[in-house]
């Protein structure tokens, strides 16, 4: 074989498939596939198509192998990914035509692909340090399903022979660390020694060699959109190029006739190694974007929701077997003591037995009853219009892509953080992005986010200096120039992460998805006054102890009012110091409001029947005043002899626009947080105040709000804050794909929704809780589909010989096809999809799928522990035991 020949088909193999990666996880199996593909269809096509391309002219062989390799080797990483990374034909005409913009030309290089992930190239390898040699098994190592920052565990595994000590690895799990005592106590029995010497490492030898290996390549996943595309357009391109020479270059090609055929030749070749290649990318990318499966959903709900409806359920659920889990749960997280029980819960006093006022708002998580969850959730007629919450373990491509059916155009309110490039170890997202890789994860995902978006919506996304021109540029594309409201700043001030002086802002960069439509429906966003609260909160306990007595209410505000200290927020609104029946209000000026009439009319005192005196500046017009006086809105005088005044009311006016400048304290977040956990295991956590001022502004206390990097989960608390002050029934969706969103997140809403008062992770006496129910669960991965998708590796595998194997490929391969009964005779086919996953939700999984809202889920017929059908918004049921092939094809066959 020719050297050129040879070089060419083992560099295509090798940037095809991708550098071996050992261990276990999807990527795994897809470079079997890749490779079985490679060496079934891909070559030896390959192969029969060059020899009858070059018969007319043998001897270009060598320059068309030589020409091949120069092309396709620049546009593969290691992990096989396809894009624009090695190409300077690219740089030299594209990228000096259309911008000098650094960052533009980085987000196109990655415009054309989807990003999935960043991972390290881990393999097995020996190593010696401080005279002791080890050797890492990554054999059984499974890989990251997505970009989050998760670091290695190391447990000792065996001593060879020779002395090599064996260790394996693995990614940490619910934040299991590497416990070095625990590897040198083991190190110390397998020499059968009893007590540590020289012979076993130090943790410091130790620590040294575990570094060591984890420094090991790592690479960006990418799926290209439209691999023949792209590729085709390149390898033009770089044909021109090839044939005519850089720009400014003069070229000495001879144009012969057969100079010009083996040119068609090297490009139908090229051409049919796109086709290769695109019809096996064009396979991921349909994984890539196929709905997903939910997998482990549970819910949680305060006991009032339950007490309230069937309280003997709640006795039923005291005495289940799983009650004493909850229990623990409540204790662990701080909410009950450890000598709580169940009869802790109630009280009784001479109206009867009821549900005590300290725990009407513990939440129950369904985990701990799935045989009685079909029977809370049948508490509710309208399962979906009731949650306040969904909390998915995802990444969030996967969630917006999925979701979208069932939330299109129903979110008010988007707040997120996405990671960026800070380098600071302790973030907790993985944040050393390149910026390229960053702009093409951030830019996919904010389209499908638009999408979500109702007319009305608005975004917010926090971004440091470092990336605030890249997010304005890529903010810009997708929501368009005309929507972009402002940048606001987050946080300013120094920096300690610097070598020399470093004074730096946090921003919040604000768009909506249509300005001219708020304009058009006169939208304005506000937010409610400081001290608000304060007046609303005095003014409510004054009526519990005064009744209707408005006067002596109103008069007991103004000593309220004088008895505040120096700037103190309510103190501001003091005026607003009389009460009736509607709110709170102070009296003004009735001739201030609205125009004032030309027409001289009088006004009739309603006690006394005469004209009032005028205001200095007169009435207002005539119609305006029969409007006040029919709504209660005027206050007389005892007598005609006063002027009327207009009730102003404060609900009315305690409004005032956002004000676009928040100079908040990272450490106040930090410390409240560490306050509600008890714990320091987040690092970085953001400001619920905040977050509550951009609901409130762009929001209402019905909306929608969708957080996608959801992190600690700010936005929800911030949610369950404003509802709790308002009584709003504000709703929120929240995505993270890391761990701490079983040790962090979930804990931290079950928490804030318990109480808003914490102190070392235990709920304060003096706190107010609030009646919650929201759901939570998993979402199917792109790992996951790579994992289990079954392609053929027989003669199946290979299409005939007469037909084109770039068409035929993966038609006839099984994918996920497993979870179909398909009965010939009888002709039915029946699907259980337990095959695929034990714990899939396929009411909600439906419900994402078709966007209808569940209304009920109705239990199986002789099981009412197992959910029999599923009953959405418009009155259509499906059957969850024996659903319809056609309903769930999209899910297992792409």
């Amino acid at each position: 074989m020719a050297t050129k020949e040879k070089r060419f088909f083992d560099t295509l193999k090798n940037i095809f498939v991708g550098v071996p990666v050992e261990g276990e996880s999807g990527y795994i199996n897809l470079m079997r596939i890749k490779a079985r593909y490679f060496e079934r269809v891909m070559e030896p096509r390959l192969r029969k198509e060059i020899d009858e391309s070059l018969k007319p002219f043998p001897a270009f062989q060598e320059e068309l192998f030589d020409k091949l390799y120069s092309f396709f080797h620049r546009y593969f990483t290691e992990s096989g990914s396809i894009g624009f990374f090695f190409t300077p034909y690219h740089q030299s005409v594209y990228e000096q035509v259309y911008t000098d913009n650094q960052d533009v030309m980085l987000f196109w290089k990655t415009a054309r692909l989807y990003y999935v992930k960043t991972d390290r190239l881990f393999r097995s390898m020996k190593e010696e340090v401080d005279g002791f040699r080890f050797f890492f098994d990554v054999s059984n190592l499974e890989h990251k399903k997505a970009s989050e920052k998760r670091s290695l565990v190391f447990t000792f595994k065996e001593r060879w022979n020779d002395g090599t000590l064996a260790f394996m690895v693995a990614y940490s799990e619910r934040g299991r660390q590497t416990n070095l005592t625990e590897i040198r106590r083991a190190i110390k029995d397998a020499l059968s020694l009893s007590r540590y010497t020289d012979a076993v490492p130090s943790e410091k030898t130790l620590t040294k060699a575990f570094r060591l290996f984890e420094r090991q390549s790592e690479v960006d996943y990418f799926i290209c959109k439209d691999a023949k595309a792209f590729l085709r357009e390149q390898f033009d391109l770089w044909l021109w190029q090839y044939l005519l020479g850089k720009p400014s270059e003069e070229t000495e090609t001879e144009w012969t006739e057969t100079r010009l055929k083996q040119l068609q030749a090297l490009k139908h070749v090229a051409y049919r190694v796109i086709d290769f290649i695109a019809a096996f990318e064009n396979e991921l990318v349909k994984i890539w974007n196929k709905p997903k499966f939910v997998l482990r959903s549970n819910y949680v709900i305060t006991l009032d929701h339950i007490h309230d409806r069937r309280p003997e359920l709640l006795k039923r659920i005291t005495e289940h077997p799983g009650f004493a889990e909850q229990v623990k749960e409540w204790q662990d997280l701080g909410m009950v003591d450890g000598s709580f029980g169940a009869e802790a819960l109630w009280e009784t006093d001479l109206v009867g037995r009821r549900l005590h006022p300290r725990y009407r708002f513990l939440p129950l998580d369904t985990r701990h009853f799935k045989n009685l969850e079909l029977e809370i959730l049948g508490l509710f007629d309208n399962l979906d219009e009731v949650l306040d919450g969904w909390l998915i373990k995802s990444e969030n491509y996967q969630v917006l892509n999925t979701l979208l059916p069932k939330f299109r155009e129903r979110v008010r309110v988007i707040y997120i953080d996405p990671p960026y490039n800070t380098g600071a170890d302790e973030f907790i997202y993985r944040d050393r992005y390149q910026r390229s890789s960053w702009l093409s994860m951030l830019v996919d995902r904010l389209k499908l986010a638009k999408e979500w978006m109702s007319s009305y919506g608005a975004i917010f996304v926090s971004v440091d200096d470092n990336q605030h021109d890249s997010l304005w540029f890529v903010m810009k594309s997708v929501f368009g120039e005309e929507n972009a409201i402002t940048s606001m700043v987050w946080e300013g001030g120094l920096k300690n992460d610097s070598r020399f002086i470093s004074v730096s802002q946090d921003y919040i960069v604000v768009f909506v998805k249509d300005k001219e439509y708020l304009s058009k429906q006169d939208i304005r966003w506000r937010v409610r006054k400081e001290g608000i609260d304060e007046i609303y909160t005095q003014v409510e306990r004054l009526k519990q102890q005064f009744g209707n007595d408005y006067d002596r209410i109103s008069q007991e505000l103004k000593q309220w009012y004088s008895s505040l200290p120096k700037g103190h927020p309510a103190k501001q609104h003091r005026h607003y110091n009389m009460v009736d029946e509607r709110g709170v209000f102070f009296p003004g000026d009735i001739s201030a409001e609205s125009g004032r009439s030309r027409e001289p009319y009088d006004v009739i005192h309603p006690v006394t029947g005469k004209p009032c005196r005028r205001p200095a500046r007169n009435w207002p017009t005539k119609e305006t005043m029969e409007k006040w006086i029919a709504e209660g809105r005027v206050l007389w005088g005892p007598d005609e002899n006063s002027v009327p005044k207009l009730k102003r009311y404060l609900h009315e006016t305690e409004g005032q626009v956002l004000w676009p400048v928040f100079y908040k304290d990272r450490r106040a977040a930090f410390q409240q947080l560490r306050d509600i956990l008890g714990t320091d295991v987040y690092a970085n956590p953001k400001d619920p105040e905040t977050i509550e001022k951009l609901i409130e502004a762009a929001g209402d206390t019905g909306c929608f709000v969708f957080d996608f990097f959801a992190g600690s989960g700010t936005t929800a608390h911030a949610v369950i804050n404003l509802n709790r002050e308002d009584g709003g029934k504000r709703k929120y969706i929240l995505v993270e794909m890391a761990d701490y969103f079983y040790t962090v997140l979930l804990p931290r809403i079950k928490k804030v929704v318990f109480s808003d008062k914490w102190r070392d992770g235990k709920a304060q006496p003096d706190g107010k809780g609030i009646s919650h129910f929201m759901k939570y669960y998993e979402l199917e991965q792109y790992e996951n589909v790579l994992r289990r998708a079954r392609y053929l590796e027989d003669d199946l595998f290979t299409p005939p010989a007469n037909e084109d194997p770039c068409q035929y490929v993966f038609l006839r391969d099984p994918k996920m096809l497993e979870a179909l009964e398909v009965n010939l005779e009888q002709d039915t086919v029946k699907v259980d999809l337990s095959k695929l996953y034990e714990d899939i939700d396929l009411a909600e999984t439906l419900s994402n799928l078709t966007g209808k809202w569940i209304r009920c889920i109705h239990p199986a017929p002789g099981n009412p522990t197992k959910p029999g059908t599923v009953e959405f918004e418009d009155g259509t049921t499906v059957d969850l035991q024996n659903p319809l092939w056609e309903l769930v094809k999209p899910l297992i066959w792409w």
